[in-house]
């Protein structure tokens, strides 16, 4: 399977049902793109991203915390098991054409610096304002921007 563009969704496991519903919408775009999704394989944000994905028969992989891969959100296309618990967040970004931050706390800053570090884009919605990032407001304005980092 080919796919247009890598996508890394960060997030937190906490959040408002109005960023629950545009993380959905959100995976469902990105599924429509034929992008190939990653996310952190858990509740929140990473449920919604690979529950969007899921409803337009996307591919999502959830790279997990835990040694156990049932562990993961029932939504995920492909989960990984790492038994690395936070360390993975690095794995998450190092997988990505483009990183995504929606919302999040302490460990979406993680990975948004595991991102940037790399040079790669990050995209933000509702989250951190960082230098280098790209802060979007919208659901459309957010797609458009990662197909810009992409060149499409």
């Amino acid at each position: 399977m080919k796919f247009k563009g890598r996508i890394a969704v960060f997030g937190g496991r906490v959040i408002t049902d109005s960023i629950y519903k545009d993380t959905v919408e959100i995976g469902k775009r990105m599924a429509d793109e034929n992008w190939l999704v990653f996310c952190g394989g858990g509740e929140g944000v990473m449920e919604a991203i690979a529950k969007g994905v899921s409803i337009r028969n996307g591919v999502c992989i959830g790279i997990l915390k835990d040694k156990d891969f049932k562990s993961g959100n029932d939504f995920l296309s492909i989960p990984i098991s790492t038994g690395l618990d936070i360390t993975r967040n690095a794995l998450i970004s190092y997988n990505c054409d483009v990183g995504v931050a929606i919302s999040g706390a302490y460990g979406t800053l993680s990975e948004i610096a595991f991102t940037l570090a790399q040079d790669k884009p990050l995209i933000a919605y509702n989250s951190w304002d960082i230098p280098k990032s790209i802060n979007t407001n919208s659901v459309d304005s957010l797609i458009t921007e990662v197909k810009n980092c992409l060149n499409q």
